[in-house]
């Protein structure tokens, strides 16, 4: 067949559905339909979706067939961080902060332009931090029940470039690394970078399905399994000791390296002991403080086994040169003075209550979360296109994410997820109350 044939059929319906001919979450034919109406070889009509697809018009779900995108939506929504238009009631991203915030931080500032050894913050950190400020990391982490000293801990500019330098230390192009169906977005993002191969784990209640983790391990070379154990974002569970075990015992037994998000951990009260405590040879423990404190305070902390260290610092290096000299004056001197501690305790608080808000607006629809969290999952009714509702809700100045930059497997089920943590109470309930009503809107028309 002609190529001006083939991208006839391609512009003809990228030009539909621009004009809006095909509205959005229209059905197109299947592949064997569309073939047959405009004469095609079945494999070229699977071309010309796959196309549409590339170019965020179409998208296929498997078992259901190809359906129109809403446009308007960014098929990056989720993932490419903007800032949101004034009118624009942010749903989508999480930077939680309470008020005083900017006080402490002008307080900081003050104490460390008084302070001595200020000049030396003006010279290259050694790669991972000074031996100090390494202790200092490692004292609020025993507090957090892992027990590492300074020479396992490393500070990197965030919990994004923490999960990094893991993944560029010990993992390689092509590496299978197991993951949640629905993950963190970053370490999607991450993992195509690196040209890793996430290979999909169903849930199993409030877990990942460890009998599935074991069958791809032993059908396929499994390098590492990133997991979010204590307040997983999206689904807001935290894993019970008894499934923690079992996971290790399956990484002991194939050689997996675990690589643990706890980002978010810090909003659980009490729960089991992280997974770098269970299992500390072969675990990479990866959080900062953009939730706990500031989301502009590019601080974060890898704790590693011994032997690894030395190739995160090489990752640092290669990446960042050394750790941030300022900001890390100021975390470390938070850390130390119990400001940190106290900040986690007021999140969890306000989280809390932005949780009880949402309950009580969104009741009678099915939402999943975490008491403490700042998100909450909504899966969506048969027939209703997450797309359609994200869309509808930004043209009432509400920005919300839909499963789509979260699925890792081909299934990407019709759900929104909502960011509580970015905005005053009294918006945020207003913003809830149109998502309520939109997806009523939705679900009786």
């Amino acid at each position: 067949m002609a190529v001006s044939r083939y991208k006839g059929v391609v512009d003809a319906l990228a030009s539909d559905i621009r004009a809006g001919r095909l509205a959005s979450g229209t059905r197109l034919p299947t592949h064997r339909q569309l073939a047959a109406r405009e004469g095609l070889a079945l494999v070229t009509a699977s071309r010309v979706y796959a196309e549409l697809q590339a170019m965020g018009l179409v998208s296929g779900e498997p078992g259901r067939g190809t359906f129109v995108r809403e446009i308007a939506l960014s098929p990056s929504q989720g993932i490419d961080q903007q800032i949101a238009a004034a009118d624009v009631v942010d749903l989508n991203f999480n930077y939680p902060a309470l008020p005083g915030q900017a006080d402490m931080l002008r307080q900081a500032l003050r104490q460390l332009a008084s302070s001595g050894g200020l000049e030396a913050l003006l010279h290259y950190q050694p790669h991972g931090g000074r031996q100090d400020d390494r202790a200092t990391v490692a004292r609020h982490l025993r507090r957090n029940g892992l027990p590492v000293g300074g020479d396992q801990a490393l500070i990197v500019n965030g919990a994004q470039h923490g999960l990094a330098v893991a993944a560029m230390a010990t993992l390689q192009p092509g590496d299978v690394v197991a993951a949640d169906a629905l993950t963190y977005p970053g370490f999607k993002v991450l993992a195509t970078a690196l040209r890793l191969e996430l290979a999909p784990l169903p849930a199993a209640g409030q877990a990942p399905d460890l009998d599935f983790l074991e069958k791809l391990c032993a059908t396929r070379r499994v390098r590492a399994v990133y997991t979010m154990p204590t307040l997983h974002n999206p689904l807001g569970w935290v894993t019970t000791m008894d499934h923690r075990e079992q996971l290790v015992e399956i990484a002991r037994r194939y050689g997996l390296l675990i690589i643990e998000d706890a980002a978010y951990a810090f909003l659980a009260e009490r729960p089991p002991p992280p997974f770098a405590a269970l299992a500390p040879e072969r675990t990479v423990y990866v959080s900062g403080l953009s939730k706990s404190v500031a989301t502009g305070l590019r601080f974060g902390f890898v704790a590693a086994p011994t032997t690894l260290v030395p190739a995160i610092e090489r990752a640092i290096r290669a990446t960042v040169w050394n750790a941030p000299a300022v900001m890390t004056a100021i975390a470390c001197r938070w850390l130390d003075q119990g400001t940190v501690t106290r900040l986690e305790t007021q999140k969890r608080d306000d989280a809390r209550i932005r949780q009880s808000i949402a309950h009580a607006v969104l009741a009678g629809l099915p939402l999943v979360s975490h008491p403490s969290s700042y998100f909450l999952w909504l899966p969506l009714p048969e027939d209703v296109r997450a797309d359609q509702i994200a869309a509808a809700l930004m043209r009432e100045h509400v920005s919300v994410s839909t499963a789509e930059p979260f699925a890792t497997s081909a299934h990407v089920p019709h759900a929104l997820r909502l960011a509580l943590g970015s905005t005053n109470l009294d918006t945020l309930r207003a913003a809830l109350d149109k998502v309520k009503r939109i997806v009523d809107a939705y679900t009786y028309r």
